[in-house]
């Protein structure tokens, strides 16, 4: 009996740890196809990137010359099913041309061929460009210059390209033809000027030679005139060949020129005063000269004939005392008037030029501040000129204070020129 109730014990605690195996085995199975669909479902989405990789384009070919206004196409590798992959945001009539890492803003592709990765620009400089164009193209060293070459969204990254720092591309920055035939205008324009320089009285002091071979002196202020026209006619000339733009002449250009302009018009007006004073001068003591010797002559022959008939009365010798007494006066006169005459000759005699800088650097008194001062300032903003020219391809806007100074200098030299003699 005690044997039967123990192997009823053993069966009941073998069913029971059967049971509890099943069931726990139940609980381990039952989540797994539950959370199997929702687990599939969360990593469904997930897995479809690692199955989809980006797409990366990348430009491949130019056609073309890459150069400012002008047409280039280039080719871009998995062009379409970049702007495929997100319509939205993946515009490629909004792709612009990278130079040298920087976007050309604003330069949209006039044509595109989607399915043939085609793009075709025209290159043009427009207001929200005009920095680039200028650091790409300004302080020129050659014709050309190598850079780097891609496109890409204006306000993102550029693409891939076959053209990076390894394999550069050449971006004209004059055209070799059109460069060669401004050039040769610009050196005729220099060497014709400075042979009329040499030759002629260009910007020498106006009136004839002194003696043969020689040469009149230069003149500060035609020299001045003459400097600030062919800076500004090189310069536009040169910064038209390289951007194509013509309205470069700034308003404190147009200033700065008047001012010269009005120095060499100021000092020629001075120096014909002077000319029409001596003149005038010169043709009133002419004549008052004539007109001493006739009255002289005339009271010499009535002395004469007094003389000759002997002083009979002591009125015929009064008479002939007050004769005498005019012919002393009207003969010293004569020698003042010759004393003036040769005064007036040797001022108005034309004087020989000393050299360029002797020239415009000193007056009959020798060198003067007031023409070292002008011709110190002219310099100065020259190079300043030719900078902004060469850097930025534009015309200097020189301030207010920066023309004031310039037209101080002319008119202290303006002024200084009344009392020098000519």
């Amino acid at each position: 009996m005690h044997i039967a109730n123990i192997s009823l014990l053993t069966r009941l605690i073998l069913f029971l740890l059967l049971t509890a195996t099943v069931v726990f085995a139940q609980g381990d199975a039952e989540p797994s196809p539950t959370a199997s669909p929702s687990g599939a479902a969360q990593q469904q989405p997930a897995s479809t990137p690692s199955s989809s990789p980006a797409v990366v384009p990348k430009l491949i070919t130019l056609f073309g010359n890459l150069e400012l206004d002008d047409i280039v196409e280039v080719h871009i590798d998995n062009l379409e099913k970049w702007a495929l992959s997100q319509t939205e945001t993946n515009d490629p009539m909004k792709l612009v041309p990278y130079i040298n890492g920087r976007a050309i803003k604003g330069n949209y592709p006039e044509e595109l061929h989607l399915e043939r990765g085609r793009l075709i620009y025209h290159l043009q400089i427009i207001p929200d460009n005009k920095d680039v164009w200028v650091d790409l193209l300004g302080a020129p060293s050659g014709v050309r210059r190598p850079v780097t070459l891609s496109v890409g969204l204006e306000n993102g990254s550029a693409f891939d390209s076959v053209h990076e720092r390894e394999n550069p591309i050449p971006l004209t920055v004059i055209s070799p033809a059109y460069g060669a035939v401004a050039a040769l205008v610009i050196l005729v324009t220099l060497g014709l000027l400075l042979w009329l320089v040499r030759k002629t009285n260009i910007i020498r002091e106006p009136g004839p030679p002194p003696i043969s071979g020689k040469k009149r002196p230069y003149n500060l202020g035609r020299a001045q005139m003459a400097f600030w026209f062919f800076l500004v006619y090189a310069s536009y000339l040169t910064i038209w060949l390289i951007t194509g733009a013509l309205d470069t002449i700034t308003a404190s250009l147009l200033a700065l020129m008047g001012i010269s302009a009005g120095t060499a018009l100021g000092e020629a007006l001075i120096d014909d005063g002077k000319d029409t004073a001596k003149t005038n001068q010169l043709q009133e003591l002419t004549a008052e000269k004539q007109a001493v010797e006739q009255a002289v002559t005339d009271v010499q022959g009535q002395v004469d004939s007094l003389n000759a008939a002997g002083a009979a009365t002591v009125t015929d010798q009064a008479n002939r005392d007050a004769m005498t007494r005019q012919l002393v006066d009207g003969r010293t006169r004569l020698n003042q008037i010759d004393q003036q005459l040769r005064t007036l000759a040797s001022e108005s005699a034309p004087t020989v030029s000393g050299g360029f800088l002797r020239d415009v650097l000193s007056d009959s008194s020798g060198y003067s501040f007031h023409r070292f001062q002008i011709f110190a300032w002219t310099i100065v903003l020259g190079i300043i000129f030719l900078s902004s020219v060469y850097n930025n391809l534009t015309m200097p806007e020189f301030s207010p204070t920066l023309l004031g100074l310039m037209g101080l200098s002319a008119g202290t030299y303006i002024g200084f020129k009344f009392p020098e003699q000519k």
